[in-house]
């Protein structure tokens, strides 16, 4: 169980940094890629299952890893905004992504830098055995 915990987390952090390197690469493309969140109702749905998997695997891994208490924090907090967002229509989240995403994506190369120190910090904390750190 704790290594099916693992893998969604794994994943969000290669997605994190990837996302950064994408941003700096290929900006275009990934600002229409962050646009097309909730741009559908699948794709919406899928977006929270995501969320839910990734909120799931740090709830379960959080006593493994660095700063267990703010990650097993942040996982709830994932898994409690996913499942608000099943309540809300998929519209109305695409509206919200309209709105966010280029805001977010403003300055985009602070957005990459984030993006990858994020990724970075989560591999680190889930890696590097811990518990509270």
């Amino acid at each position: 169980m704790n290594l099916l915990a693992t893998i969604p987390v794994l994943g969000a952090g290669v997605y994190l940094i990837g996302l950064g390197v994408a941003a700096v690469v290929s900006p275009g493309r990934t600002k229409r890629f962050l646009g097309g969140f909730a741009s559908s109702a699948p794709v919406h749905f899928a977006e929270l299952g995501v969320r839910l998997l990734v909120g799931a695997g740090l709830v379960h891994s959080a006593a493994r890893m660095q700063f267990s208490s703010s990650f097993l924090a942040f996982g709830w907090v994932l898994i409690g905004t996913s499942v608000v967002l099943l309540a809300v229509p998929w519209r109305l989240h695409h509206r919200f992504a309209t709105w966010s995403v280029p805001m977010a994506t403003k300055r985009l190369p602070l957005f990459a830098f984030g993006s990858v120190v994020a990724g970075a910090f989560l591999l680190y904390a889930l890696l590097v055995p811990g518990g509270d750190g």
